[in-house]
C-alpha cells in the first residue's frame, strides 16, 4: 500500500493574497498591560516631572537670554 500525502501548501499563497496580506494595525496608544512592572513605575515618575511645553519654551528663552548675556561680557 502507497503512502498517504503528508503536507501539500498547494494554492494557500494564491488564497491569502486574493485579499491581499495586510500589516496588523498599529494604535496611537498601545497598551501597557504586560508590560515590565519596573519600566512603568519608572514612566509615571517621568512623565509627571516633564515640563509642559509651554513650560519648556520659556526655560528655554531665559537659558538663550542667559547665554547671550555672558556671550556679551
Amino acid at each position: 500500500m502507497a503512502k498517504s500525502k503528508n503536507h501539500t501548501n498547494h494554492n494557500q499563497n494564491r488564497k491569502a493574497h486574493r485579499n491581499g496580506i495586510k500589516k496588523p494595525k498599529r494604535f496611537l496608544h498601545e497598551s501597557t498591560l504586560g508590560m515590565d512592572a519596573k519600566f512603568l513605575k519608572n514612566q509615571r515618575f517621568s512623565k509627571r516631572h516633564n515640563l509642559s511645553t509651554k513650560q519648556q519654551l520659556k526655560r528655554a528663552a531665559e537659558r538663550k537670554a542667559e547665554r547671550e548675556t555672558k556671550a556679551k561680557k
